[in-house]
């Protein structure tokens, strides 16, 4: 990788390697703004200048941009930056994606510890993913590659679905793989149409995510091969084992739901991922599982069978002649859903699960057999071809000029496109910089050569994407107002309100609220703490009580103490401030309790005891007499 700048975007710092993919590299991050840890995807830088690798990288960013489930690895950011190259120190530009970094393991990292996992886990893991794909298919997007490697098992359980890479909206599923073109997903999990080049769509993803619950129960995928080649050619036209040939935990309702996701024909598995989930949840809960499903399990039962018992009866005999063109009939012809034939004579009696797998794959018998098959199915093909040049002849369709629709409104597009001789499909996305309604890109692009009648395919900007309103609770208005500009939104109306366990000028709410989805550039109406309490009425409550709710409202208590005769000692007589005042949070009231008065003391009066000795006479004074 080329020398990353210390601060990618200006705002996250690139950590160590996490992972390295086909075309990108993943490492842990952290995003300097909002102080979290994240994900970051970039275009390797070998790449960076391949115009066909930036495109599919781009559209890897807008597809997972446009997703926001709980059970998907969600999209933070995504941008480009200049860094400079290993060699000459040239710059090139290269793009990333900031996504939301997982703590856990990959289901590929747990299968390589443990082997397999537990019928019941691994249905509650396939569940998830069938949610997460259920919500992109309602999107448009297809996966295209779910597998064990790009579904992750969080610290706390959680199932993520991430690497949504080669996903592409439905209406983008119609371009066929050529000769030149390597077929997209993994070979063990490539549905058959996805083998074949054949258009996809979501019940693509469904067979994909049947070979995954496949190797979950049983710590293997359906088929193996020595080459991506022989394994598709499996996934076309070699039935599957029921998983419990493997894993004898596996119940027969488990084996019906896998067998019925794993059916060739895509008319004839799951159609949607409802349905598949809901026959796991009837496993789960042991309540029987569709008609569909048992019906599938019945028709791989009838056509393990019958190679069983071709098997037993030819085992020793020479090829007869014509037998190819028998085979490649056999082959063409759908199976017939029965039940599974008697045993040959020669057999000493039913078979267990594993003793049936080990004669199915008993040296001699199986690989000659596909061979023979395989050559069969080419000179069909061959002979296919043949039959339509002949019938076609050589005559060419002509090509036009695609008219360039970019950045034009979605209707004068489609009227350009329909006089010029195309049909058009449209799929919506989510644009931040395009306005809604406007054609944001086309395949085939503009003033390029295709042919009269084809299909042009355009997407069109569905305005910019929802961004989830952040937690401001705690934070200051110029932390809040902060936040909300590097998200795209703007601080509305600030209301204060008395709150007594937030500080003053720190928020309180906001409207919307938090993890609510808005568009870019709404605004958020916060509600900041004044600072300031209504004291409460402590008036006639008893001491305790009084100083309990005045803690309650954050306010400091300092007690006086007044002997009164009227008032039952211990209740609070008088507050200040009085309550229903406003007084800033962390302030004192002085509560005035009643204490019992003293007793009063009454004044004694001494009265005299009376004596039995007269009393003299007054002494005469000395005033003489006349």
């Amino acid at each position: 990788m080329a020398d990353v700048p210390e601060l990618l975007g200006g705002r996250y710092e690139v950590g160590d390697l996490l992972g390295r993919g086909g075309m990108a590299e993943v490492h842990r991050g952290f995003d300097t703004r909002l102080g979290r840890p994240v994900a970051i995807k970039m275009l390797r830088s070998d790449l960076a200048r391949d115009a066909t690798f930036l495109s599919r990288f781009r559209r890897e960013a807008q597809s997972a941009a446009a997703l926001n489930h709980a059970a998907v690895v969600a999209v933070y950011d995504h941008g480009e930056d200049h860094v400079h190259t290993e060699s000459g120190g040239a710059k090139i530009n290269i793009p990333y994606i900031v996504m939301e970094y997982v703590d856990g393991h990959t289901l590929r990292e747990i299968l390589s510890e443990r082997g397999q996992l537990e019928p019941m886990e691994a249905v509650r893991i396939t569940e998830n993913v069938l949610d997460a794909l259920a919500y992109s298919h309602r999107q448009g997007i297809v996966h295209r590659d779910i597998k064990p490697a790009n579904v992750m098992i969080g610290a706390d359980g959680a199932v993520k679905v991430m690497d949504f890479g080669i996903a592409r909206a439905m209406a983008d599923a119609n371009a066929t793989v050529t000769a030149t073109q390597a077929v997209i997903g993994t070979a063990q999990y490539l549905s058959p149409e996805q083998a074949q080049g054949h258009s996809v769509d979501a019940r693509s993803d469904l067979y994909s995510a049947g070979c995954m619950l496949f190797e979950l129960l049983t710590g293997r995928p359906p088929f193996l091969g020595d080459s991506p080649v022989a394994i598709a050619y499996q996934h076309v036209g070699q039935p599957p084992v029921p998983p419990s040939r493997y894993a004898e935990a596996v119940s027969e309702d488990l084996d019906a739901v896998v067998l019925h996701a794993l059916e060739k024909p895509r008319e004839e598995r799951y159609q949607d991922a409802a349905e598949f989930r809901a026959d796991l949840q009837a496993v789960r809960l042991g309540r029987p599982v569709s008609v569909a499903a048992r019906s599938s399990a019945a028709a791989v039962a009838g056509a393990a069978g019958a190679v069983l018992a071709a098997g037993a009866a030819g085992a020793t005999e020479a090829l007869p002649a014509g037998s190819l063109s028998d085979r490649t009939a056999a082959m063409e012809a759908p199976v017939r859903r029965g039940a599974v034939p008697p045993p040959p004579p020669d057999d000493d009696g039913p078979l267990t699960r594993r003793e049936r797998l080990e004669e199915e794959e008993r040296p001699g018998r199986g690989p000659a057999a596909w061979i023979l098959l395989t050559i069969a199915v080419l000179a069909a093909l061959g002979l296919l071809g043949y039959g339509l040049v002949t019938y076609f002849g050589q005559e060419e369709v002509p090509k036009v000029t695609v008219p360039s629709v970019v950045g034009t409104p979605e209707d004068v597009a489609r009227v350009k496109l329909v006089q010029a001789g195309f049909t058009v499909e449209a799929v919506v996305a989510a644009d931040d910089t395009v306005p809604e309604g406007q054609v944001v890109s086309q395949n085939p692009d503009g003033d390029t050569q295709a042919t009269k009648g084809s299909t042009v395919r355009i997407t069109v900007s569905g305005g910019p994407n929802n961004v989830e309103v952040p937690d401001l609770t705690g934070r200051t208005l110029d932390e809040a107002k902060q936040l909300l500009g590097d998200l795209g939104l703007t601080l509305g109306t600030v209301t204060q309100t008395d709150d007594p366990d937030t500080e003053k000028g720190q928020v309180i709410s906001s409207d919307p609220g938090s993890g609510v989805g808005v568009k870019p550039g709404t605004r958020i109406n916060v509600e900041v703490a004044s600072g300031k309490v209504v004291v409460p009425n402590v008036v006639g409550m008893t001491q305790n009580d009084a100083q309990r709710a005045l803690a309650d409202a954050n306010l400091q208590v300092e007690t006086e103490y007044r002997q009164t005769g009227s008032v039952p000692e211990g209740q609070v007589i008088e507050q200040d401030p009085k309550g229903r005042a406003k007084a800033d949070v962390g302030s004192t009231v002085k509560i005035v309790i009643a204490q019992k008065a003293a007793p009063t003391v009454t004044p004694t009066t001494v009265t005299p005891t009376p004596s039995d000795t007269p009393t003299g006479s007054p002494t005469p004074s000395g005033t003489p007499t006349g």
